[in-house]
Parts: C-alpha cells; sequence; structure tokens
C-alpha cells in the first residue's frame, strides 16, 4: 500500500506549469497552511492560558488545535511533494510521513472524544458534571496521543529501518505498509472513529430535537403558543445546523482521504502530483478551529486579547472572557 509519494519509473520530475500557474498553486497552499497553524495556534494560546476555559470539552478543543496545529506545519513539508521531489533526504521522508500519521489519527481520535462529550452532555445531562472531568478528559486525550504514536511507529517500522528502499529514483519519497497493516490502519482510523461519530451525532440529534419538542410543548402551557413556537424551532433549528456542519464537513474532508485507500489507488483525483483528497483533509485542520472555537463568543473576546498583548499584563490569565 503506498501512500502520497510521486512515482515515475525512470527519475524525479517535475510537474511541468507555467509560470503564473506555479505562482497560484503554490500561493493558495502556503495562504492554506499559514491559516490553519494561525487559526489553531490562537486556540492554543487562548485554552492554555484563560483559567475560566479549563473546561472538559475546552481540553478537548486544544488537543484538536494541537493535532491540527500539527498538521499546518506539515502543510509546508507537503508543498514540496506537490512540485514533484522531495530534497530533505529518505530518512526526513519517512520521518514526515510518520508524523503526518501521527497527528491524522490524532485529530480522528480527538473528534471521536469530542462526540462522546457531546452525547454525554446532551443524552445524560445530570451525570456530566461527574461521568466527564478534567482529569479523565487530560487521561483520554494522552492515552490517545500515546497509542497514536505506537501504533503509527509500529506500521511504519519496515521504512523506518530501512529509508528510502522504496524508492525507484533519487529525489522520490514513498512510504509503503503491508496489507494486513494498511486494513487495520484503515479500521483504527477510519471505518471505526466514523462509525461512532456518526451513531452519536445521530443519538445526540434525536435527543436534541426531542428535547426542543418538549419545551416547546412545556412553555405552551404557560405561556402564549405564538411566541414560544417561534423560540422552539430556531432552538430545534439551531441544533440541527450545528449537528449537520460538523458531521458534514468533516465527512467531507476525511472520507475522499481515506476513500482512495478503499479502492486501492493513490489517487482519487490526480490533478498534481499530491492528492486533491490530501490537501481536502488538511483544508478541515483550518476549518476546525471555525466550526468549534468560532461559534464560541470567548474566542473573539481571547484574540483581542492576544492581539493587543493584554494577555502579558499580570493574572491575565484569571481574566473574565466568558
Amino acid at each position: 500500500m503506498k501512500i502520497d509519494g510521486w512515482v515515475d519509473e525512470a527519475s524525479c520530475r517535475r510537474p511541468k506549469r507555467s509560470l503564473t500557474e506555479a505562482v497560484l498553486l503554490f500561493s493558495l497552499l502556503y495562504f492554506i497552511a499559514l491559516f490553519t497553524v494561525t487559526l489553531n495556534l490562537l486556540v492554543i494560546i487562548s485554552i492554555s492560558h484563560f483559567k475560566q476555559l479549563h473546561t472538559p470539552t475546552n481540553f478537548l478543543l486544544l488537543s484538536l488545535a494541537v493535532s491540527d496545529f500539527f498538521v499546518g506545519l506539515l502543510m509546508f513539508f507537503q508543498i514540496m511533494l506537490t512540485d514533484g521531489c522531495w530534497f530533505l533526504g529518505d530518512l526526513m521522508c519517512v520521518i514526515y510521513y510518520v508524523l503526518n500519521s501521527i497527528v491524522t489519527s490524532s485529530t480522528v481520535g480527538t473528534m471521536v472524544l469530542i462526540s462522546v462529550d457531546r452525547y454525554v452532555a446532551i443524552c445524560d445531562p445530570l451525570h456530566y458534571s461527574t461521568k466527564i472531568t478534567v482529569r479523565r478528559v487530560r487521561i483520554c486525550i494522552c492515552l490517545y496521543w500515546i497509542s497514536s504514536v505506537l501504533h503509527n511507529s509500529l506500521i511504519m517500522m519496515d521504512n523506518l529501518k530501512q529509508p528510502g528502499r522504496y524508492n525507484s529514483c533519487s529525489g522520490e519519497c514513498v512510504v509503503v505498509i503491508n496489507n494486513i497493516a494498511g486494513v487495520a490502519d484503515l479500521i483504527l482510523t477510519f471505518i471505526g472513529p466514523v462509525t461512532v461519530i456518526i451513531v452519536l451525532y445521530m443519538r445526540v440529534f434525536v435527543v436534541a430535537v426531542s428535547q426542543a419538542r418538549a419545551m416547546q410543548s412545556h412553555i405552551a402551557a404557560v405561556r402564549r403558543q405564538g411566541s414560544v413556537k417561534v423560540n422552539a424551532k430556531k432552538s430545534e433549528m439551531k441544533a440541527a445546523k450545528t449537528l449537520g456542519v460538523v458531521v458534514v464537513v468533516f465527512l467531507t474532508c476525511l472520507c475522499p482521504y481515506f476513500s482512495s485507500s478503499l479502492a486501492g489507488q493513490d489517487s482519487l483525483f490526480g490533478v498534481t502530483s499530491v492528492p486533491i483528497e490530501t490537501w481536502l483533509f488538511y483544508l478541515n485542520s483550518s476549518l476546525n478551529p471555525m466550526i468549534y472555537a468560532f461559534c464560541y463568543p470567548w474566542f473573539l473576546k481571547s484574540i483581542k486579547l492576544i492581539v493587543t498583548f493584554k494577555i502579558c499584563q499580570p493574572d491575565s490569565c484569571d481574566a473574565n472572557i466568558l
């Protein structure tokens, strides 16, 4: 099973592009990478610095932001492959793919933990504070990151022992894992997590809609039915839109990336030397902070404090931003 390398039997050749096309392409890719790094860095600083944001849900957002931040950094190296050749050596090629696999699986895993958090919060709100604690969330995050490192290091072991063993020419960057390891990785990092996310969010959606309808019936008994109906419908629609955006955007960016493996192909839409589905998956790391963080008013407040350097003031971590 080959992963993302640009392969040529004779030599490592650059794709033929006009100067205008090359400038536009690389400007766009560098902008996406810089945008991803910047947004996720703001999330990391905000949640880490302000004590009011030290909640179980926000620590999950912090883990997601950390993995997405590293995805943004790795994008700069991925841009090299977009131009056809790798110039950093065989060892760095393997290390790059190991790190890429670790942050990819960590992103997916954190999404699973977030879905579990939202499931308990909505479906079992009375026991949420006892079941989901900061300590338990930290332990789960640490365990998942450690398991991601061990898992991806093991499946890449042959490549780490002999870097460049699968290259057919100088300047090529190819990593190969055997079929058994590839299938296991596909199940653990795609099929299993996506199934859990879909099932939990469907349950959350059903419960959220039921709660909105129950509240509508309850309030209608004590207030005027006309005004209450509007509020209840707004609540119901907000839950539907939020969950719909979360699931659709994530699956839209994730599924093409892993579908190429299911189809047994290196690329579904091979327009450039790096598959478009790879960049689509990377784009999700830019969208995550906007979906999960920009929906919260505290994020905009924290950005203002960060860019104005007010977080450097004494006791700024105790600032009221909620």
